[in-house]
């Protein structure tokens, strides 16, 4: 019962941490004069990602290598089609120019980098293996991004027009800090507490780790990109919602996976690689949605949620949880 009691909470601290997680974040962006897009790529992102960090930082260094790269592929996975499709339902989505020129290219550039990695090219006998030194070429190449995400905002500062920088004198930067760690704090205990509970409900049922991290640890440490995604929709930041999945999902892969494997050598479980495809796929065809019109329509939504309930139908048939075909 303990377990239902805690997953309930973690609900909650997710969806209020989330609240003040947005906005603190809006509010110093419009103080510095910083975009709201970049502050989703970076601060926002990084915050929702820390559950996904925690887990699988701590699965490495536990051995627990399928809970690791399982996580981070399920979380991607769940971004793209839930997190999008989810928000997609309320309004249509604009896709900045920026993210389709820039963010979504080198998103699938980064899990095509992460299926390359995943597979033996020269013996299929034996299974793939994602190696420290790999990880540490991951790493490096988010160290890059964030370098280049950083100059590139500084280049592109709008000047201001006299009214609106008399609003932001009047915003308070340390209420705004606090309310950016209160929040954060929300999402990384609300996020963990969700995880925790929910692979104890799992592991009840008797299923595979690696089952375990593409769906429920995948889902609970999702769901701060979720909410947060859907706070800031709400609130007409949709640059913070479209930044926070695609910058969260270049940090799982390039600083989460790569930080992980850096720790530890990580092995790629059969039926892994199709995941990572399934990704690599599900990220090309978001890019797609993106280009027409360059707004993601309440139908692509839709077709968004059908094709992860698909996916989720595909895992439990796999599992050998549930026997349709």
């Amino acid at each position: 019962m303990l377990k239902y009691v805690l997953l309930i909470v973690g609900f909650v601290l997710l969806i209020k941490g989330a609240d003040f997680f947005v906005d603190g974040a809006s509010n110093i962006a419009k103080k510095f004069n910083i975009s709201p897009l970049i502050i989703g790529l970076t601060i926002v992102a990084f915050g929702t990602s820390l559950p996904e960090a925690s887990v699988s930082i701590s699965a490495s260094l536990a051995g627990s290598n399928q809970l690791c790269l399982s996580n981070v592929v399920g979380s991607n996975i769940f971004n793209l089609l839930v997190v999008v499709g989810a928000c997609v339902l309320f309004k249509s989505m604009a896709v900045d120019d920026q993210v389709l020129k820039r963010d979504f290219p080198i998103t699938i550039f980064a899990t095509f980098i992460l299926w390359f990695m995943s597979i033996n090219m020269f013996d299929k006998n034996v299974p793939g293996t994602i190696k420290t030194y790999e990880g540490l070429i991951l790493f490096v190449l988010f160290l890059g991004y964030m370098i280049y995400t950083v100059i590139d905002a500084k280049k592109n500062v709008k000047p201001l027009t006299e009214e609106e920088k008399e609003a932001n004198k009047k915003i308070n930067i340390i209420k705004n800090l606090v309310l950016l760690i209160i929040g954060l704090c929300g999402i990384v205990f609300g996020g963990n507490l969700v995880v925790d509970s929910a692979t104890k409900i799992a592991i009840s049922f008797g299923v595979s780790e690696a089952f375990i991290g593409l769906t429920i640890v995948a889902m609970g440490t999702s769901l701060p990109e979720l909410v947060t995604s859907l706070v800031a929709l709400g609130k007409g930041s949709t640059d913070i919602a479209i930044g926070n999945v695609i910058g969260s999902n270049l940090f799982n892969i390039l600083f989460i996976l790569g930080a992980s494997t850096a720790l530890s050598s990580v092995n790629v479980e059969e039926g892994l690689e199709t995941d990572i495809i399934f990704l690599l796929l599900v990220s090309v065809v978001s890019y797609v949605f993106g280009l027409t019109d360059k707004k993601i329509t309440r139908f692509e939504g839709v077709a968004m949620l059908l094709c992860y309930f698909g996916y989720i139908v595909f895992m439990l048939q796999r599992a050998g949880l549930i026997n349709i075909f």
